[in-house]
């Protein structure tokens, strides 16, 4: 195996090097596409065991207003109550269906618990970049029926006067309390499902949430497969090297094969060992006396 002992010079080791550390950075990547892959899959349980379930009365959810279980994110929740539309908020940047738009906040003062938040829908970006109307919510007693849905954290930027950057409840409440009289509760608000009486216009109900896991899994099978051909792509220029020394090296580019002819291999010089016709000519010639 001498030919492969050019796989312990600096240089093929600074290769090998290089292949490992690729692989590391690949093995990284994939890794992180499946825990990505696990939150999605998660995600979408909790979708497929809450989204359809009976609407629990207020008094059972009332408690996941103020402090939120995110195992029980999309559960509906049925409750009674009035909107406080003048405290009415928008949310900026608020995509759907790839359209930019804004999600509109309603307080709601329920009959028999906390004031809540309920996002009523999407609204699409108006010709100033404002929305061009933003429906109001049914007057008088209302029965609602949202899905809870945890809050958002806040952003590092403003927004006009009447809009929030994110559902920030914390923000939206500390704008609004001294305006409602009691307390809004912020650890979770619910997005509308249905609304009696059904006002004669509303913003955009939202779509049912998506069930699709994502590519991530094929990513990550990606991932790996490349850090294994960094080292396959590595043993096939080494064999093709040892192929180089067990030959003695090459004479010139018509002995080099065809699948070695790109450059990638060095070549270093070697006693010529076969005769051509040339030379047969040549020895002709010198025993007929001719030269």
């Amino acid at each position: 195996m001498r030919e492969y002992r050019f796989l312990f010079s600096p240089q093929w080791l600074g290769w090998f090097g290089l292949a490992v550390l690729f692989a590391i950075v690949c093995a990284f990547l994939g890794h992180w596409q499946l825990d990505r892959r696990t939150e999605t899959v998660a995600a979408i349980d909790t979708i497929e065991q809450n989204y359809d379930h009976t609407p629990l009365p207020f008094a059972q959810a009332a408690g996941q207003f103020r402090q939120f279980d995110s195992a029980r994110e999309w559960t509906p929740v049925q409750m009674t109550g009035r909107y406080l539309a003048d405290q009415t908020r928008v949310v900026r940047n608020r995509p759907l269906n790839g359209l930019p738009g804004f999600e509109v906040l309603v307080p709601f003062r329920t009959t028999d618990g906390p004031i809540v938040v309920i996002d009523r829908g999407w609204l699409p970006l108006g010709s100033n970049g404002d929305p061009s109307a933003v429906p109001a919510p049914p007057s008088g007693t209302v029965d609602v029926v949202a899905r809870l849905k945890h809050a958002e954290g806040p952003l590092d930027r403003g927004a006009p006067a009447g809009q929030l950057a994110s559902i920030d409840l914390t923000t939206y409440a500390a704008q609004v309390d001294g305006a409602l009289g009691a307390p809004l509760a912020t650890g979770a608000y619910g997005a509308l499902d249905e609304e009696k009486p059904a006002p004669a216009t509303s913003p955009t109900a939202f779509p049912r949430p998506s069930l699709d896991e994502g590519p991530h899994l094929s990513y990550a099978m990606q991932w790996f497969a490349f850090g294994l051909l960094g080292f396959v792509g590595l043993g096939y220029a080494a064999r093709q090297q040892a192929w180089v020394n067990r030959n003695g090296g090459l004479d010139d580019d018509e002995d080099i094969p065809a699948h070695l002819r790109s450059g990638a291999i060095r070549k270093r010089p070697r006693r010529r060992t076969r005769t051509t016709a040339e030379d047969e000519e040549d020895a002709l010639l010198d025993a007929a006396g001719w030269r």
